[in-house]
C-alpha cells in the first residue's frame, strides 16, 4: 500500500518514535523490551507503535502474551526511494 509522505513523516517527526525505528532495524524486539530502553510509560509506548504500526512502518506479531514488533523494510524502502525522486533536480 502507498503510504503518503506527509503520514510518513509525521509518524517520524518524534524522537521517541526515531528510537523505536532505529532499535527495530536491528531486529524484531517485543514491546517490553522496547520499552526497557525508553523513558516513557507503557501507555506512551503503546501510543508511539500504534501511531508507526498506522503508517506501516512497522508491524506486530503476538507471540502468547507478548507482542514482537519489526520494521517494514519494504515501506521503507518505497519511502526512501519517494524521498530520492522528490528531491531529484530536474535540468
Amino acid at each position: 500500500m502507498a503510504m503518503p509522505l506527509a503520514k510518513t513523516f509525521s509518524a517520524l517527526a518524534d524522537p521517541n518514535r526515531q528510537i523505536i525505528i532505529d532499535l527495530l532495524k536491528r531486529g524484531e524486539q517485543s514491546a517490553s523490551a522496547i520499552g526497557r530502553q525508553l523513558d516513557i510509560t507503557p501507555p506512551t509506548l503503546s501510543h508511539h507503535l500504534d501511531v508507526l504500526k498506522r503508517a506501516d512502518l512497522i508491524s506486530g506479531r503476538r507471540q502468547g502474551q507478548q507482542i514482537f514488533y519489526s520494521l517494514n523494510f519494504s515501506t521503507v524502502q518505497e519511502i526512501s526511494e519517494k524521498i530520492v525522486k522528490f528531491l531529484k533536480i530536474k535540468k
